[in-house]
C-alpha cells in the first residue's frame, strides 16, 4: 500500500509542477503543444522500443493481457448498443464507443505502470491492441460516415495504413521483432533509446499539468449529458468492474496480477479520442466531456482500488 501511495505522490508531484509552469507562462504557450509531441513522436517510441524489446514476449498471451482487452471490449459494446438503440448516429455513436473504452494507455498508462504497479510494460499490450485494432476499426467508421473513403480497396488500404503511420505502433512493432527474434542488442546501441525513452514520463506528466489551468468544468448539462454520462459511468466504473469480475471470476486472478488489470481498466479516456473527434468534426462537445470528467474520476477511482485489492 505505502509503495502505491508513493508511486501516486510521485505522479502528483510532476503533475503539479506542470500544473505551475502553464500558471506561470515560463515555457511560452506551445509548451503543452511541444511536450506532447515530443512524448508521442519521439520519447515514447523509444521507451516502448526498449522495454518491448527485453520483455518476454509470453506476456502478450497471459491472461492479464485477455482480461484488459476483454474489459475494452465490454465497454465499447454497452456504448454501442445504447447508441443503436436510442439512435446517437453513427458518428456519435463511434466517438462515444472510443470515449467509454479507449484506455489513456500513454498519457497516464505508462506512468503508472511504472510508478505504482512497478512494471512500464503492462500497458504496452492495451496500447497496441488500441492502436492497431480499436483506432483503425473506428477510424474508418467515421471515414465511410463522412464520405471520406469509398470502396471496398480504399476502406482496405486505411484500415491497414492507419496504425502503421503511427510512431508508437511502429517503434512497438520493432521492439517485438528484436524480442522474437532473441537478438541482444549491445548496450551501446540501446543507451540513446534509453536516453530519451526517460523523457517520455516527465514529459506526458509535465504536458498534462499544463494543459489544466483554464480548462472548462465539464458536466454543464446540455443536448450531450445522456451520452457523456452513459460513457463516463462505462469508463471509470463499468471498465474497472468488468475487468475484475472477468479476472477474479472467469481467470482465477488475485493479488498484483487481479490489482493490476482493475487499475489499468480504469484509467480515464485518452487525449487521442477527443483529437480524433474534432478531425472529423463528430461529437467534439461528448468527447471534451468524457475526457476531463473521466480524468478527474481518476484519482479516486485508483484509491478505491488500491484500498479494495491493493
Amino acid at each position: 500500500m505505502s509503495g502505491v501511495i508513493v508511486g501516486f505522490g510521485v505522479i502528483a508531484s510532476v503533475v503539479a509542477i506542470g500544473y505551475m509552469l502553464g500558471r506561470l507562462p515560463l515555457l511560452g504557450p506551445g509548451a503543452r503543444e511541444v511536450l506532447n509531441r515530443l512524448a508521442f513522436y519521439v520519447a515514447s517510441p523509444a521507451l516502448l522500443f526498449t522495454i518491448l524489446a527485453r520483455t518476454d514476449l509470453s506476456i502478450l498471451f497471459s491472461a492479464r493481457v485477455l482480461v484488459s482487452v476483454l474489459s475494452v471490449v465490454v465497454a465499447a459494446l454497452c456504448f454501442l448498443v445504447v447508441g443503436l438503440i436510442r439512435r446517437w448516429g453513427v458518428g456519435r455513436t463511434t466517438v462515444g464507443v472510443l470515449g467509454s473504452s479507449y484506455v489513456n494507455a500513454g498519457n497516464l498508462g505508462i506512468p503508472i505502470s511504472a510508478y505504482v504497479l512497478g512494471d512500464a510494460s503492462l500497458v504496452a499490450p492495451i496500447l497496441l491492441f488500441q492502436l492497431l485494432v480499436l483506432a483503425p476499426v473506428s477510424l474508418t467508421v467515421l471515414d465511410l460516415n463522412n464520405g471520406r473513403v469509398r470502396g471496398f480497396w480504399p476502406v482496405l488500404r486505411r484500415s491497414l495504413g492507419t496504425p502503421v503511420r503511427n510512431p508508437v505502433v511502429i517503434a512497438s512493432l520493432a521492439g517485438v521483432a528484436v524480442s522474437a527474434s532473441g537478438l541482444t542488442i549491445p548496450g551501446p546501441l540501446m543507451e540513446p533509446f534509453d536516453l530519451v525513452g526517460g523523457m517520455a514520463v516527465p514529459a506526458m506528466l509535465l504536458a498534462f499539468g499544463i494543459s489544466l489551468p483554464g480548462s472548462p468544468m465539464p458536466g454543464r448539462g446540455g443536448p450531450e449529458q445522456g451520452p457523456v454520462l452513459l460513457a463516463v459511468t462505462l469508463k471509470s466504473v463499468g471498465q474497472p468492474l468488468a475487468a475484475w469480475a472477468l479476472a477474479a471470476l472467469a481467470f482465477g486472478l488475485e493479488g498484483a496480477a487481479l490489482f493490476s488489470v482493475v487499475v489499468l481498466a480504469a484509467l480515464p479516456t485518452a487525449q487521442n479520442v477527443f483529437n480524433y473527434a474534432t478531425h472529423y468534426r463528430t461529437g467534439e462537445v461528448l468527447t471534451r466531456e468524457v475526457v476531463l470528467l473521466s480524468t478527474f474520476l481518476t484519482i479516486p477511482a485508483l484509491f478505491t482500488i488500491t484500498f479494495l485489492l491493493g
